[in-house]
């Protein structure tokens, strides 16, 4: 038998081990343990918080141009091991390979953003405010920083972080989430060859101990954080009651609208995609179709058509088309509220409970699910599933649909589809939602646009990627001066 690998922390430009219970990291296709994760207590997030100390008096004053440097290196060593990471990535979080290396490219994306620092950086000045006196706003760095962050995207969320952090001076700490911690490790063993001073960059892993250490040492100025809403919540309050920033990205129960004039093949391929592809355990997903008048018949066949073909299986197995979600755990929460919405009145049209796969048999496997005419006011209609499950909801008119839309308290995002331009710019108006697609079903923004949120899926003003990282990770500095001069003194 192999031995289970413990995974180690980075302090320091270090790896070491720490001494702390440790919990199994799991694949759900196969329910084998890959290694173990350890739950590091209070003194080694202190720990990393004093080398990071240590390293901003020196690394805040190296010049922009000269610490993005590492970051080309980076982006060069993670293109030459996208195969192995991606493979890492399937493995622990469950997704197909294709769905792994997009989330790599994406994050390679926020690499190249945070590279453009020297500009995105810069402030702004005015000559002669007053006679003789001049204003500037400088941006500096912020100091130590963290994040902490989720399972669905082991290896891209790290990198809506990190990137943005050091390029702007400061010196960062990541938690990964214990349930996945292998594409962090994939991750800061490149960094180890980048050239970055010793505790520029920190990895503790570990669990809620972990985190409450991160939230209230003194030392940690800023939280990023993606997960749950109540989670975020929790964050959000401890973190800016111990006086830090804090960005917390919550939970989502995303709609989407179908009216009659929509491209029906198109809406329902891009609709299936969005709300099965990664097993629906991302924070873009639909969950929530609305079909407008006579949409519904031959909107709801297509999708129910596609939703029962989908292959389900292991990612690392060629043709799957959808792989596990995270954990038996999740499986079996994923069941109750699909059984609870038939409970609420709402059709079962594709049932994926106790779906089987050869050959995973102990897999944590839900196939894609259709629930129909789902009670808008019910407990299904406001809880996230976050698994491969579609509601379906009807509405005579795009003001009834966007007031269903409306009526969600969360507001991650929301998309239309339809021919009509007039409805496409009432919609993307009036929708109370943060990212907004139209004829698109997950609308994630580019790394250079803001990952934006509303409602009870955002907590705070600045949100992940492009200028609001930079805005994130830095503190503006007015400087107001004048220089008399040995002419002005003679007169």
């Amino acid at each position: 038998m192999t031995a289970i690998v413990r995974l180690n922390n980075y302090i320091a430009g270090a790896w070491r081990a720490a001494d702390a219970e440790a919990l199994p990291v799991v694949n759900p296709a196969t329910a084998e343990t890959l290694a173990e994760v350890p739950l590091s207590p209070a003194a080694e997030v202190a720990a990393a918080a004093e080398a990071a100390m240590t390293a901003l008096r020196a690394w805040r004053r190296v010049p922009a141009g000269d610490r993005i440097q590492p970051l080309f290196k980076l982006k060069a060593l993670i293109e030459a091991n996208i195969d192995d990471i991606a493979r890492t990535i399937t493995e622990e979080c469950g997704k197909t390979l294709a769905e792994s290396r997009a989330e790599i490219q994406r994050g390679i994306e926020n690499i190249e953003v945070a590279a453009g620092i020297p500009s995105l950086i810069q402030g702004y000045n005015n000559e002669d405010i007053a006679r003789g006196i001049d204003e500037h706003m400088f941006r500096q760095p912020v100091g130590v920083v963290a994040a902490v962050t989720p399972f669905n995207f082991p290896f891209m969320i790290p990198l809506w972080y990190l990137p943005y952090a050091i390029a702007c001076g400061n010196c960062f700490i990541l938690k990964p989430s214990e349930k996945v911690p292998l594409s962090s490790q994939k991750l800061f063993d490149l960094i180890d060859q980048i050239g970055l001073p010793q505790g520029v960059v920190q990895l503790v892993n570990g669990g809620k101990e972990t985190v409450d250490a991160i939230l209230d040492h003194p030392d940690i100025r800023a939280i990023s954080f993606v997960g749950s809403t109540p989670v975020a919540k929790y964050i959000y309050s401890r973190a800016t009651a111990n006086g830090k920033r804090a960005q917390c990205q919550g939970g989502a129960k995303n709609p989407v609208i179908i009216l009659p004039d929509a491209d029906m093949d198109m809406a329902a391929k891009i609709l299936a995609d969005s709300a099965f592809g990664c097993a629906g355990q991302r924070c873009l997903a639909a969950s929530v179709a609305v079909t407008v008048g006579s949409a519904r018949q031959e909107f709801v066949e297509r999708i129910a058509d596609i939703a029962s073909s989908r292959k389900v299986g292991y990612g690392l197995d060629a043709g799957v088309e959808m792989g596990p979600v995270i954990s038996q755990q999740s499986r079996e929460r994923i069941e109750q509220l699909i059984g609870l919405g038939r409970q609420e009145g709402a059709e079962l049209l594709v049932d994926g409970r106790g779906r089987a796969v050869a050959g995973y048999a102990a897999g944590s496997f839900v196939a894609p699910t259709i629930l129909d005419h789902v009670a808008p006011g019910g407990e299904l209609a406001r809880t996230e599933i976050f698994g491969p499950v579609l509601s379906l909801m009807h509405s005579e008119s795009v003001d009834e649909a966007i007031a269903m839309v409306n009526s969600n308290r969360y507001g991650n995002m929301a998309c239309i589809f339809t021919s009509s331009g007039a409805a496409a710019r009432k919609f993307r108006v009036e929708a109370r939602a943060g990212n907004i697609g139209v004829n698109i079903a997950v609308p994630a923004p580019m790394a250079y646009f803001p990952f934006s949120g509303w409602n009870e899926s955002f907590f705070g003003d600045l949100h992940a990627q492009g200028r609001h990282g930079v805005e994130f990770y830095t503190e503006t500095k007015v400087v107001v001066e004048r220089w008399p001069s040995e002419w002005s003194r003679t007169f």
